[in-house]
């Protein structure tokens, strides 16, 4: 028996995305599937956190289409906001709740049964288990990035959007990232990522997007990782 078709979870078709209709790059048209892993790569500036925010629906596009889940992109929809989690150069966090209480609340919000044990896990597998009790404001950059990667693990999802989730996280840090990745696509999610990192492309990626001022166009892993090797 022929195995399934892998489901389309994105789509943009010559999305043209910026800010007060001034587009900041090229119109992007790309498909990604259950099982891909979509690495966007470019120079500072050419759009690249842009074009994340407005698959995540925070931002609209200035013209061209953008589906998530087949359906035009709206983050205010129910199956959007369960299938979908993303972590961008934001560090919001609840001032008054500890680092394991922002994980339970995750967790227990978007209906993990497991709560207590999904936090242990998180707080192990992010180096965080000393820091369960402190407030996210006692933090270093570096954990409060490896807090926002836990939070976005500890709910169920079908499509992880990150922007450049390689940022302030140790060699050691940087190559656990890697290889929960490889098993989120493996076992059928997607994941949309900007990133600088040449390694964490070569490993993850299935295609990528390079991003340009006239055009962005589709390439693959290791065209990518080049492009990056070369900026």
């Amino acid at each position: 028996m022929r195995a399934p078709r892998p489901e389309i979870l994105v789509r943009t078709t010559s999305v043209s995305v910026g800010y007060d209709d001034v587009p900041v790059c090229g119109p992007a048209t790309l498909t990604v599937r259950s099982g891909d892993a979509l690495a966007v790569v470019g120079r500072n500036g050419t759009g690249k956190s842009t074009l994340l925010r407005t698959i995540l629906g925070l931002l609209p596009a200035i013209s061209g289409s953008v589906e998530v889940f087949g359906a035009p992109v709206d983050e205010r929809a129910v199956a959007f906001r369960r299938g979908v989690a993303g972590v961008l150069d934001d560090d919001a966090f609840f001032p008054a709740l500890t680092v394991a209480e922002h994980l339970a609340l995750t967790a227990r919000g978007h209906g993990v049964t497991d709560v207590d044990g999904t936090v242990e896990d998180l707080l192990d597998e992010f180096g965080l288990t000393d820091h369960g009790d402190v407030l996210p404001t006692a933090l270093s950059s570096g954990q409060r990035r490896r807090l926002l990667l836990a939070a976005a693990f500890a709910r169920p999802r079908r499509l992880l959007v990150l922007d450049e989730p390689e940022q302030r996280l140790d060699t050691a840090m940087r190559e656990r990232l890697a290889e929960r990745l490889v098993a989120e696509r493996r076992a059928g999610g997607a994941v949309v990522l900007a990133s600088h990192d040449a390694d964490l492309v070569r490993t993850v990626a299935t295609r990528g997007l390079l991003v340009g001022d006239e055009a962005s166009v589709t390439v693959s892993a290791a065209d990518a990782a080049a492009a990056i090797d070369r900026s």
